[in-house]
Formats: C-alpha cells, sequence, structure tokens
C-alpha cells in the first residue's frame, strides 16, 4: 500500500479507522527527509497492514506544532489510537523495520495496565 498525505483535518481520522498508522513528519527541503523517503516508500508496500502517512510539514505546519515537532523527519508510531513511538532522524531500512515489528507485537492491554498502575 502506497503512503497517504494527512493534514489538520484528517488526522484524527486516520488514527479513528486504523489499528496501526506510522507517521513521516517531513518537508521537501530537508535532505535527510527525501533520503528516507524511499525507505518510508517500500516498508509501506511490505506491510499493507498498517497504514503510512506522511505529513509536510511546511504545509502543515499547526498540525506539526500540535506534534511537538522540533526536528525532521520524524517519526510516529501510533497504536490503538495510543501514540507509542517518537524519534527524530531517518532510520535505515533495519532500524525501520525493527520499529515497525516491535509496534505490531506490542500488547496494548499490558501497555495501559501498566500506564495506569503507574498514573492512577
Amino acid at each position: 500500500m502506497a503512503t497517504i498525505d494527512i493534514t489538520e483535518q484528517n488526522f484524527a481520522e486516520t488514527l479513528e479507522n486504523n489499528e496501526i498508522v506510522f507517521v513521516d513528519f517531513w518537508a521537501a527541503w530537508c535532505g535527510p527527509c527525501r533520503v528516507f523517503a524511499p525507505t518510508y516508500g517500500a516498508a509501506a508496500e511490505r506491510h499493507a497492514d498498517i497504514t503510512f502517512a506522511k505529513v509536510d510539514t511546511e504545509a502543515e505546519q499547526a498540525l506539526a506544532a500540535a506534534a511537538g515537532i522540533t526536528s525532521i523527519p520524524t517519526l510516529m508510531a501510533f497504536k490503538d489510537k495510543t501514540l507509542v513511538f517518537s524519534q527524530p532522524g531517518a532510520l535505515n531500512a533495519t532500524g525501520l523495520e525493527e520499529v515497525i515489528l516491535g509496534v505490531k507485537n506490542l500488547d496494548m492491554d499490558k501497555l495501559r495496565a501498566d500506564s495506569a498502575q503507574h498514573h492512577p
């Protein structure tokens, strides 16, 4: 599956309608973003069960600000509408694959239980 573009208008809906969403915050002028793009696109093709989205931080400045983006590229992953990964910097294919598998295998019930225990 190809990547989709996310805007402030469809961000919440995308999270609501998909179990796992990866979001690449990028800009056209960013060299590392351009290097990461083919790696991200290839992962999207390999993992059709995951939604891979891109946010152009120049066009979507309010969304980037709301997400706390201070450096690009930044990759975020959401599972069950919960942010479970956020890291600036371009990952290589192996690193991205490790993050994808980690998110896929994340036990959300355990994560919620652990979180409830630490934040009553």
